[in-house]
C-alpha cells in the first residue's frame, strides 16, 4: 500500500538506554573540579534543564550507598576478617588445621581486605567534611588507646604486646598527615581540599613537592617504627588516595596496588571500589559513637568467645 507524504510520520531515533554500568561509569567520568569528585556530579537533578526539555536526557538515578552504608559495610567486612584472624588462627595453634576451616579462614581473611580501603575514603570523607579537625583527631586517639588492650587481647592473647598497634593508630598518624599535605599546598597557594581559601602568595612546586615527601616520609616512618596495623604501607595508601581524591577509580586501583606490597592477599580489596564507587555523596543516618566502640568490643568479644573453646 502506498501512503502519501501528508500520512507519513518521521520517527527520530530512539536513544538506547543506558545501563546500570553506563550510568555509574558516565558519573564517574563527570569529574567537576571545583568539588571533590568522590562526590558524585549528578544526583537525580538536572542542573541544564531550563527551557530545553525536549533536548536533555532524564536524570540519572542517584547512587545509592550513602557514607552510613559504607560504614556499615566496612565493618561487616571488618568483623568478617577478625573472626578469620582471632578465632581460627587461635584454633589452629590449639587443634592444628582442619582443612574445612582452613578453608573458611582464607575465604573469611579475603573477604575482609574491603574494609580498610573504604575506611580509607571515610577517613578523607570525614576530614573534607568536618568543622573541627582537631576534635576529629582527638577521637581517634582516644580511640586508639581504648582499643588497644582489646586489639592485642584478640590477636595476640596479651594484655600488652608492644610489637603491634591496633589500626586507629595508623588512621589517626594518616588524619594528620593528610591535614599537613592540605595546610601546606593551602600556604602555598593552592586550594585546599576543605574549601579554604589560599594565602596568595606562590611557593615553588619543587619545593613544595619536597616538603610533602618529607611529611609523608616521616609519617610512614612513625607508623613502621610504632608497628601500627597496616604500618607504613597504610599511611602510604591514605595519601595516595587523598592525592588522586578527584580520581576514584585510579585512586582505589593504586591504594589496592600499595597495600599488595604488605599481602598478596591485599589484591581482594580492589573489591572496595564498587561500593566506594556507588557513594551518593550524603551522610545518611549516622550512629556516630557506635561505629568507633564496635572496633574494641568486638575485639573484646572475640576473644571471650575463646574461653570455653580452650583457645
Amino acid at each position: 500500500m502506498i501512503t502519501s507524504s501528508k500520512d507519513r510520520t518521521i520517527k527520530s531515533p530512539e536513544k538506547p538506554n543506558k545501563t546500570l554500568t553506563a550510568k555509574l561509569f558516565h558519573n564517574l567520568c563527570q569529574v567537576d573540579p571545583q568539588r571533590s569528585a568522590w562526590h558524585p556530579p549528578f544526583s537525580g537533578e538536572n542542573k541544564d534543564s531550563g527551557d530545553k526539555k525536549d533536548n536533555t536526557e532524564p536524570p540519572l538515578k542517584k547512587l545509592p550507598f550513602s557514607a552510613a552504608v559504607l560504614k556499615w559495610i566496612a565493618v561487616i567486612t571488618m568483623i568478617i576478617d577478625h573472626i578469620g584472624a582471632s578465632f581460627f588462627k587461635f584454633y589452629f595453634k590449639a587443634h592444628g588445621e582442619y582443612e574445612p576451616f582452613t578453608t573458611a579462614y582464607e575465604v573469611l581473611r579475603d573477604i575482609g581486605r574491603i574494609a580498610f580501603p573504604i575506611y580509607i575514603f571515610l577517613l578523607i570523607e570525614g576530614y573534607i567534611h568536618t568543622k573541627n579537625v582537631k576534635k576529629y583527631l582527638l577521637r581517634l586517639g582516644l580511640f586508639a588507646l581504648i582499643s588497644e588492650i582489646p586489639f592485642d587481647l584478640a590477636f595476640y592473647d596479651s594484655f600488652f604486646y608492644w610489637r603491634k598497634q591496633n589500626v586507629f593508630f595508623t588512621l589517626f598518624i594518616g588524619l594528620v598527615t593528610i591535614h599537613a599535605l592540605d595546610s601546606m599546598a593551602a600556604q602555598g597557594g593552592m586550594e585546599s581540599a576543605r574549601g579554604g581559601h589560599n594565602t596568595g602568595r606562590r611557593v615553588p612546586q619543587l619545593y613544595l613537592a619536597i616538603c610533602d615527601i618529607a611529611v609523608i616520609a616521616c609519617a610512614a616512618g612513625l607508623a613502621y617504627f610504632m608497628k601500627t596495623d597496616y604500618n607504613a604501607i597504610g599511611v602510604l595508601a591514605i595519601c595516595a588516595v587523598f592525592g588522586l581524591r578527584k580520581y576514584p577509580i585510579t585512586a582505589g586501583v593504586i591504594c589496592t596496588i600499595i597495600l599488595i606490597a604488605s599481602s598478596q592477599r591485599e589484591i581482594y580489596a580492589a573489591a572496595a571500589i564498587i561500593p566506594v564507587s556507588l557513594y551518593n555523596g550524603e551522610r545518611g543516618r549516622q550512629l556516630k559513637y557506635l561505629f568507633y566502640f564496635v572496633y574494641p568490643v568486638h575485639l573484646l568479644i572475640l576473644w571471650l568467645l575463646r574461653i570455653p573453646f580452650g583457645i
